[in-house]
């Protein structure tokens, strides 16, 4: 009964480690946006300019 308990709460606190390394490397991640492209801009300002 005991030996069950012990092996559970083991594979608990693994898990729990496992979740807060994975949390941690989640946060430390950079994300980079890519730069806004000026041919959205130029498409507009022809539309509007062809509307004239």
């Amino acid at each position: 009964m005991y030996t069950v308990l012990i092996i559970s709460v083991i594979i608990v606190i693994i898990v729990l480690v496992l979740s807060v390394v994975t949390t941690s490397k989640a946060y430390q991640y950079k994300h980079i946006i890519d730069p806004i492209d000026n041919h959205q801009e130029n498409s507009t300002e022809t539309q509007s300019g062809d509307n004239k």
